[in-house]
């Protein structure tokens, strides 16, 4: 099975070899709806599969989709962004999401009831269960719906992003004698999507109806005395990426929180309505909403797939989920030792989710606690909504420890999160600061500074992912634990510039954007093409999320024409295209995709007899390298540098089920489609639960 091709750019002659951005981006949620096609995956992950990818199209649409959708309605038909931009997008949009309803509705919704488990409609109750909805429609959802009659007095009242609304069409009039015809019903976010029947009623069977369905069966009992005609639910998608000028606010905290109010009612971008919608309705919303016909999307079931994830919590069948993993803790530490007597040896490689995060809760735990730390700065870029690494942080300044937060308020999606945490630490005496004006902070680091006789020593963690215990047992990351006296060093000059932005020293060992990073990834690629044309051993494998930046491709493809041996493990977006004669036959393009999100970036060179591997926070975009604080550190420790090798590098490049190839055609082939084949995740957990057991 393949992907659907990403389009060839022909933005300019000289970048018409590169691939395009947003039909990349599109084309890896399709190498995730596969997993939701696969036989073999239990029924309950197949939906959350087939969930992920709703909510990741949501996304692309919230920040991607605005200058294609303004390009077709201004009626551009150069540059970037035109009607014929905006029909590629839609195209591949339509398609995708074409097989997710066949999917949920030919196969999963059987695959459910197989198991005892029914999302009823209207007209599979039975007479029991029409009056239970009926009475659960009058007392839990009628009293909270307003329905508006559209005219002069009452005109289309404000959609939400992404809210589930019903437009309809009404026959007769009104008590006032006027024939207003059309009526809008909002439904509020507090309702649940999702409503489990009662077992009594529910014939043995695990037994759901959806909200949409409900209301849908009871619509006329919002509007007596008159007739319901057509009607359809529709839900209206925004563009919802916060833009605040930072050069023109006082307070950034206060105008980001004041944008929030606001987020939800951005330019409209994508109107989906029920797949028998009428042209008559559906014209009347798009004309609203202000959308070229493009972006109308017909949808046959609920317009908001997302909300089906609610199922995989409210049933408890877990035989009908993988099965658990249990992370070990990390093989390096022991959870009776302490973390930093165990650093004095000799750096520490935790690899997430195989190993724990405790390993990590456990170092700021111990420097939360120690009598002889006396500081500790962090940064925060997406901690999610589990308080523990924050309370941490609150219990070290209660025990008098100075805390430094470096808290970044544009994390995109988690502003709100990220503001509450910086307050409750500023609540109780930490330093909280933002960063440097016009950059976000996505460098992920952790500094405790020690008092160990009369001296101070530093202790440092490192991490390709986010400090979020959550996410941290769902995404594969590499987390480093060194007391190294120049990494350390560089890490507390880095802090020091995020909090005075005072002017950066000469770094010893750290690459940071957006100083020097790009340049000296620049610089590593080179030398290893350099080393192929003089008939020296050019080898270059970068695993990374994301491959947009127009000068690392630039120089990747140059790279391969010399002759060096290329190798990129791309989660997602990649606009380099592999496999082209004379362009970039010695470069292969993979992407793997699995039950854990990959997420580590671990960048490998080497030039004759030069070897150097990097361990790093950043993907190769130009956002992060030239408009975010990132970060790039060496591994030189023989023995950690072979086994990220092995297990980020080796384990994916073997990788035959689970990884998808780039063809020289611009579409992704899966591997081993048709047999059992290796999954690096699967080894890895498989080594990871022996080391638990010895």
């Amino acid at each position: 099975m393949s992907s659907s091709k990403v389009a060839v750019s022909d933005k300019s002659p000289e970048k018409s070899v590169l691939l395009d951005r947003d039909l990349s981006i599109l084309s890896f949620n399709e190498r995730v709806l596969d997993w939701a096609h696969r036989a073999e995956v239990p029924v309950l992950e197949r939906l959350r599969y087939m969930c992920i990818v709703s909510s990741n199209i949501d996304e692309f649409f919230e920040v991607r989709a605005e200058p294609h959708v303004m390009g077709a309605l201004q009626g551009l038909t150069a540059g970037p962004y035109t009607q014929l931009s905006l029909e590629a997008i839609t195209a591949q949009v339509n398609a995708m999401v074409a097989r997710q309803y066949k999917l949920y509705n030919d196969d999963l919704l059987p695959a459910f009831e197989r198991q005892g488990i029914q999302i009823l409609s209207h007209g599979e109750r039975n007479a029991g269960q029409r009056r239970w909805v009926r009475h659960y429609f009058q007392t839990e959802v009628q009293p909270l719906l307003v329905p508006v009659g559209l005219d002069p007095a009452h005109p289309f009242p404000q959609v939400a992003n992404k809210s589930l609304n019903f437009i309809v069409q009404l026959s007769g009039k009104d008590v006032f004698g006027r024939a207003n015809e059309i009526a809008i019903v909002k439904v509020p976010r507090i309702l649940p999507r999702l409503i489990p029947l009662p077992s009594k009623i529910s014939g043995g069977a695990t037994a759901f109806v959806l909200l949409s369905s409900v209301i849908r069966a009871h619509l006329a009992e919002l509007f007596p005395g008159r007739e319901v005609g057509q009607f359809s639910q529709f839900r209206v998608t925004r563009h919802s990426d916060l833009a605040v000028d930072e050069d023109d606010v006082d307070n950034l905290r206060t105008a980001l929180r004041q944008g929030l109010v606001h987020r939800h009612y951005g330019q409209a971008v994508r109107l989906e309505v029920s797949s028998d919608c009428s042209l008559r309705l559906a014209e009347f919303l798009r004309q609203e909403f202000q959308l070229p016909a493009l972006s109308v999307f017909r949808v046959n079931g609920p317009v908001n797939l997302v909300r089906l994830m609610q199922l995989i919590d409210l049933v408890k069948a877990p035989q009908l989920l993988f099965p658990p993993y249990k992370a070990s803790f990390p093989v390096q530490l022991s959870s009776h030792c302490s973390v930093m007597a165990r650093m004095r040896l000799g750096d520490v490689v935790i690899h997430q989710p195989f190993e724990s995060f405790d390993g990590v809760l456990a170092f700021l735990r111990e420097a939360a606690f120690d009598p002889q730390v006396l500081a500790i700065k962090q940064t925060i870029y997406r901690t999610g909504n589990d308080p523990v690494m924050i309370d941490l942080l609150r219990e070290a300044v209660r025990q008098g420890k100075e805390v430094t937060a470096v808290v970044e308020l544009k994390a995109r999606f988690d502003e709100e999160a990220n503001i509450n945490w910086a307050e409750k630490l500023e609540s109780i005496g930490a330093q909280v600061v933002y960063g440097v004006v016009g950059l976000k902070t996505h460098a992920k680091m952790l500094l405790v500074t020690r008092r160990e006789g009369k001296t101070l020593r530093r202790y440092g963690h490192l991490s390709t992912g986010n400090y979020n215990p959550r996410t941290a047992r769902l995404y594969t990351d590499i987390s480093y634990l060194t007391c190294d006296a120049d990494i350390t060093a560089d890490m507390d000059h880095l802090f020091l510039h995020l909090a005075s932005q005072s002017r950066l020293p000469r770094m010893k060992r750290l690459l940071v954007a957006p100083f020097h990073l790009h340049a000296q990834m620049l610089a590593r690629i080179q030398a290893a093409g350099d080393a192929a044309a003089a008939g020296l051993e050019g080898r270059i494998v970068i695993k990374m999320n994301a491959l947009t930046d127009e000068p690392m491709i630039e120089a990747l493809l140059t790279a391969g024409q010399q002759g060096a041996q290329i190798d990129l493990i791309v989660r997602g977006a990649c606009m380099l295209p592999a496999g082209l004669p004379g362009v970039s036959e010695n470069i292969r393009v993979r992407s793997v995709i699995g039950r854990f999100l990959e997420h580590s970036r671990v960048f490998y060179f080497r030039a004759g007899h030069d070897e150097s591997l990097y361990l790093s926070s950043a993907d190769w975009m130009s956002r992060n390298m030239m408009r975010r604080v990132e970060l790039a550190w060496p591994v030189n420790d023989p023995a950690l540098r072979q086994r990220i090798i092995d297990e980020c590098i080796l384990a994916y490049l073997h990788d035959s089920r689970d990884a998808w190839d780039l063809g020289a055609d611009g579409r992704y082939h899966r591997v081993g489609l048709h047999a059992p084949g290796h999954s690096a995740q699967s080894a890895l957990m498989a080594r990871y639960s022996a080391a638990r057991q010895e």
